[in-house]
């Protein structure tokens, strides 16, 4: 099935014509729990890895754990709607207690599958993404692996890796995704209006037609930020979403250049303030806005993969438009 984005709640561009210029696309994934094979775009189906090909692990130190749940109970626990039980973090001597530790794969895409999926070093043209299930320092922190591959070369692989390396424990039950194919969307979309991503006044011209709207309508009336500019959840392209920490400049390690967005991993697809965005496919045909989206789909369609991204947040992967070799940088936002 197709998911088809609703037009938006006001017309933008007419609204603010300023903003024509700064008209950008992104490609809305749609992520929707399924079964995705290894050689599909997916969240959290079986990655695309050659067999006898070294699996990636992060070899920093780790915080130690008490305890954890596994990933059998995670799964039979959303099947039934309930909770898994927690159980005591193996002893010493097991994976992730002293050494490296086995990445968990989150997520890969082709570019034959996703519209403007830009491309990495030689051409490649699939990306694999990874995040350690373990964390880092007294801040907890996470690790991200990107892997980029020529989907032609990588194909003609005589085997392919069925049963990945794993902690026999996932220290929170968001670790582990559920399986999720994709519906891949075109759309328009712009900036973040805050600091220096448009012209100052342009911003302030915003800035009061939201005021007036929330004078004029209350709690519900359209807002740029949430209905107008980013749509949630899993997309490529396009702009960053800055609500946690405000605008920043992203800039290459290696050679200082500007760095573009390649990919934004969202924890949900939908949330109090950006239900406009939320597909026609996955509404009631006879209601209205909020009312629209069926309860009994409501998890289905507002956190398809079970991941999360720090608290209420979006992960941000940027890659060097100068050289797609350089180390990509990882945004919380």
């Amino acid at each position: 099935m197709t998911r088809t984005t609703p037009d938006r709640p006001v017309p933008v561009e007419a609204l603010f014509p300023e903003l024509a210029p700064y008209r950008g696309r992104t490609t809305r994934l749609h992520p929707r729990p399924g079964r995705p094979g290894m050689r599909d775009s997916h969240v959290g189906g079986p990655i695309l890895w050659p067999d006898g090909e070294p699996w990636p692990v992060c070899p920093e130190p780790h915080q130690r754990e008490t305890e954890g749940y596994a990933r059998d109970e995670i799964l039979s626990a959303r099947a039934a709607g309930t909770w898994p039980q927690s159980r005591p973090w193996p002893g010493a001597g097991t994976p992730g207690e002293d050494g490296p530790v086995p990445f968990v794969g989150l997520a890969q895409f082709f570019r034959r599958d996703v519209p403007g999926l830009a491309s990495g070093p030689e051409g490649a043209d699939l990306v694999q993404l990874f995040r350690c299930p373990l964390t880092h320092g007294r801040y907890l922190e996470r690790r991200y692996h990107l892997r980029w591959r020529r989907t032609r070369e990588t194909e003609r692989a005589e085997r392919f890796l069925t049963t990945p390396p794993e902690v026999p424990l996932l220290r929170w039950e968001h670790e582990l995704p559920e399986p999720c194919v994709l519906h891949p969307e075109e759309v328009d979309t712009y900036p973040w209006a805050e600091g220096d991503t448009l012209p100052a006044a342009l911003i302030a011209r915003i800035d009061a037609w939201e005021d007036a709207q929330a004078s004029e309508q209350g709690p519900g009336a359209a807002n740029y930020q949430s209905d107008l500019s980013i749509p949630p959840g899993w997309r490529v392209g396009g702009f960053p979403s800055w609500a946690s920490t405000g605008p920043m400049a992203v800039d290459c390690a290696s050679c200082a250049t500007p760095m573009r967005l390649l990919l934004t991993a969202g924890g949900d697809e939908m949330d109090a303030d950006s239900h406009s965005w939320v597909p026609l496919e996955d509404r009631e045909p006879s209601l209205r806005g909020r009312a629209s989206i069926p309860g009994r789909s409501r998890r289905s369609v507002a956190q398809p993969t079970r991941l999360r991204f720090g608290r209420d947040r979006d992960l941000h992967v940027f890659t060097c438009p100068a050289d797609p070799g350089h180390p990509p940088r990882w945004v919380l936002a």
